[in-house]
Formats: structure tokens, sequence, C-alpha cells
């Protein structure tokens, strides 16, 4: 999983590679299918990086494919969707030069009123299209129905003076405006970049950010993010994600996005994963990103909007009752939600690995035009269609 690579690779080496913001990711399964973490806006997405992969395909064969060597096999294999195309065995991934600072800005904010949480909504959407509308800021927002907006994001490259003169003007707003409030005050935090995933450095820190895998037989600095801790074995009731344009944060379409934004809120809380779209990306990751089968709407996302819910886990063995009627409700606010962005957004489309179950519109929302040049792909190297998975690419 993500947190092994980055254990090698960033707290030994000193390097950087682009994985999965959850370290519990899937080496694999990521590279497959695409690929964020929470600084894709700086290094793209992670099968951008892919260099060559050992694949077994369905007639047996071993391959070693690369862009010289089995070429569209090996395309595919950027973000084709996992499990499709073979068995990978392994992985060459490209690295990068690890910058001096990793940080974070976090807050949350209460409206008092529907109209003053539309107004708090747009001006965040402003101040982060004039100011963190580029390669350094990732992860999200989020906005709940009882007018709450949660800022919880990371940063690559800045030390904590440049992070704080970029918040101050923003925060200083929030703070003299009558109808807003502070529930939690802002927080910024700035650490090497090196010690980011590293558990013991945090532990000897005093953090718990971090769980430590105890089990006998696991790697020494094998855990994952506590936060993440609620994830496992979650029941997930719907799940529903959208790649919201650029062009949105405009300052006549800012109201639009801004009201749609709280439209879909009302709902159920609305996520906006600003690392999960690459708008505001240098150059060289949106031309790495486009020779790739994800969905070329991504270039121009600015976020990926998510909404979803769930409950605990599904183990009726253990006594757990699942309320089925609940369920079928958050479903139907899912997709309720999810309407309110498409209204405004008819023609993005979403990421395959956060997605819903049930989309009927799978193959152009997870690979956009590039899906005929996947099915030709699946066509040679499984024609008998050995691999397949559920909104897989099929022969």
């Amino acid at each position: 999983m993500w947190l092994d690579v980055y254990d090698a690779v960033t707290t030994k080496a000193g390097r950087y590679v682009q994985g999965g913001g959850c370290a519990t990711v899937g080496v694999a399964g990521l590279v497959q299918s695409g690929g964020f973490g929470s600084f894709s806006k700086r290094f793209g997405i992670a099968c951008a990086s892919l260099v060559e992969a050992e694949v077994v395909t369905a007639d047996g064969q071993v391959r070693r494919v690369n862009a010289n060597q089995d070429p569209e096999l090996f395309w595919a294999l950027k973000g084709g969707g996992g499990g499709t195309f073979g068995i990978i065995t392994r992985l060459t991934l490209r690295t990068h030069s690890l910058p001096q600072w990793f940080g974070s800005a976090n807050a949350t904010i209460r409206a008092q009123t529907d109209e003053s949480f539309v107004r708090l909504v747009s001006r965040f959407l402003q101040f982060y299209f004039e100011r963190l509308h580029g390669p350094a800021w990732g992860e999200s927002v989020k906005l709940r129905p009882d007018n709450r907006l949660e800022i919880s994001l990371v940063q690559s490259g800045l030390d904590r003076q440049a992070c704080e003169q970029l918040w101050n003007d923003f925060f200083r707003t929030v703070g003299a405006d009558h109808e807003l409030s502070f529930e939690d005050a802002p927080r910024i935090a700035v650490r090497l970049a090196r010690s980011w995933w590293d558990v013991d450095t945090r532990e000897r820190q005093g953090s718990s950010a971090f769980v430590r895998d105890t089990r006998a037989e696991a790697e020494p600095g094998h855990a994952w993010w506590s936060g993440d801790q609620e994830q496992v074995s979650a029941f997930l009731h719907g799940y529903e994600s959208v790649w919201l344009p650029a062009p949105l944060l405009l300052p006549d379409a800012r109201a639009t996005l801004a009201s749609a934004l709280v439209a879909a809120s009302r709902k159920l809380p609305v996520q906006l994963h600003f690392n999960k779209g690459l708008s505001g990306a240098p150059p060289d990751v949106l031309a790495a990103a486009s020779d790739t089968a994800m969905n070329p709407c991504v270039l121009d996302a600015f976020a990926l909007a998510i909404v979803a819910a769930g409950g605990a886990p599904a183990f009726t063995e253990l006594g757990q009752v699942i309320d089925a009627d609940v369920a079928r409700r958050n479903a139907q606010a899912v997709k309720a939600a999810a309407a309110e962005l498409r209204r405004i957004a008819p023609e993005a489309g979403s990421y395959l690995s956060e997605s819903d179950y049930f989309n009927v519109r799978w193959r152009s929302d997870y690979w956009g035009q590039n899906h005929g040049r996947l099915e030709r792909i699946k066509r040679r190297y499984d024609p008998s269609n050995l691999f397949v998975v559920h909104h897989g690419v099929t022969e």
C-alpha cells in the first residue's frame, strides 16, 4: 500500500512519488485507475508517472510494457481501470524532487443564515480562484447542511510565513463579518516534507495523525491516517462524484457555482477535492496526464465534488443491523445533491475510483472520448474477456 512506498521513497530517500492521499490505497489499483494524492496539483496523477509495467495478459504471456514495447497496452494501464487488461506483477514509477515543506490550513466557519452561507461560499471560491488555484494547494473543503464550511487543505512548497500571509486576508474578512464565526479557529501547520509520512517522528512529537499496525508480522512504520479509520468496512448507501470545470470559478459564473453547491449541501455534505482536478497544474503535469486513458475533462477541472453517505459495517453476524429505510433515503439524497451539480456541469465526468456503483453513463463519465480506444485494446489483449470487473472496459 502507498504508505510503504512513501516510507521508502520520501522518508528514507528524500524523493517524492505520486500516490494516494489515503495511506492504505493499493499501489497497482491506484495506478491503473488514474490515481490522485494530496499533491496531485503539483505532481500529477499517479498513472502519468508510470514508466514501465510487468503484466500477465490473458494469453499467459508475461509482458514488460512501456512507451516503446506494447505501447497501447501501456497506455491502457494508465487509467484504463484496475484488473481489466491483465495481472500487474511489477511497476516502475517516476520519482520527483521533494519540496522542503509540506503544510496544511484548517478552519471551520459557521454562517448564521442560508444567505450568509451562500455569501461565505462565494467569498471562499473567489479566494481560491485568486490565491490558491495553482500547483501548491490540494485536499478539500466540505459544505455541510448546517451552514458550516470546513477547510482542510494541504500545500507543498510554502514555509509557515508564506502560508500565513496567504490566508491572513481571507480569515480577517471572515472575522469581520458579524454573521460568520469560527467554530474551529484557523490553524496553519508546516513541517519538513520528508517527515510527512514518518510515523516514528510524528509519534515522538506527540502526534496522533497515524494509527500504527501493531500486528507482530507488520513491517516497521506500517500505519494509516487516523482520520481514515471510519472508512474501514463502511457500508455505503450512495456515492457520486462530479468533476467541476474551471470556468465555473470565473466571476460571471461564480454566483451560479456557489448557489449550486449550497443547494446540493442542503441534502447532504458536499466535499470539494481540489487535488482531484488538474486545472492550475503546471504544463508538464497537464501534458503527462493527457497521455493517459483518464477522462480528458480532468485537465480542465478545478476540483472533484463528492457526495456520499454510509453507515457502520454490515457485519450482521456481530449483531449489527442495517436500517434499509435510512440507507434508501440517503441514496436518494446523494442522487439529489449530485443532480444540483450536474445542472451547472451537465457534461462533467466522474472519477471511476470514487463514483456511483449504479452509474448508467459510466463509459463516458470515466473515460470520455478515450473509451473507444480502450475497447480496441481490450479486444486485442483479452478477446475472451477473461478479466471482468464492474464497469470495466469489455471487448
